[in-house]
């Protein structure tokens, strides 16, 4: 559940967030938040190896993942035991070792650990709403952002409108802010309806006249 209101999330960062032309390049980052140091799959870490106990990990593997988990986790443990250097070397080893896996069961490339501030504004908030059990926050930010993301195109759509008659290049243009408009509005409504729909990928990008 977590997971996929993180991915909800992305999306609708990449819609509302970054401008409608670089969105396409926003989204290979959707699966990124759990590669991070502050990211949930290394902060459950911390916690489980100051405790020493491995079974709070084990949520965020594969169950055929769980015995090459829990055998990094007693080496980490030793190594631990014998100095502050070495703890620092050892718990590294094992951050990447978990976030590999994680990100191998979820079908997504590892390509290391990213620092704590790459995190999504977003989907920042949506971890704060879950660690305070209150979402308004996250719900206020996302609504703003949609609103204008829908204003914004709308405005664009409604002036190119008004002069879309006056030559081919103004009902080019007209067309263009047109497609961007419509397809940002039924991306998003797909994605309240819960799939996505037809054109959200141009909907994000804002090119192409497949309408």
């Amino acid at each position: 559940m977590k997971k996929t209101l993180i991915i909800l999330l992305f999306i609708l960062a990449a819609m509302f967030f970054v401008d409608a032309k670089f969105a396409p390049l926003f989204l290979p980052f959707v699966f990124a938040h759990c590669d991070t140091l502050d990211g949930p799959v290394v902060r459950t870490a911390r916690i489980a190896l100051e405790k020493g106990d491995v079974t709070p990990l084990l949520k965020w593997v594969r169950a055929s993942d769980e015995k090459e988990i829990t055998d990094a986790f007693n080496k980490t443990i030793a190594v631990r035991a014998k100095g502050s250097e070495a703890k620092e070397l050892a718990d590294m080893y094992f951050f990447e070792t978990l976030v590999r896996i994680h990100r191998a069961g979820e079908g997504a490339p590892y390509t290391g650990l990213k620092p704590g501030e790459t995190v999504d504004a977003a989907v920042a908030l949506a971890d704060k709403a879950l660690e305070t059990g209150e979402v308004d926050k996250l719900i206020d930010v996302l609504t703003k952002a949609m609103a204008n993301g829908i204003r914004e195109r709308f405005q664009h759509a409604l002036q190119t409108k008004k002069h879309a008659d006056e030559s081919v290049v103004a009902g080019r243009e007209f067309v263009e802010k047109y497609i961007t408009f419509t397809h940002y509005v039924e991306g998003l409504h797909g994605i309240i309806k819960g799939h996505g729909g037809h054109h959200d990928a141009e909907a994000m990008g804002g090119g192409g006249y497949g309408h």
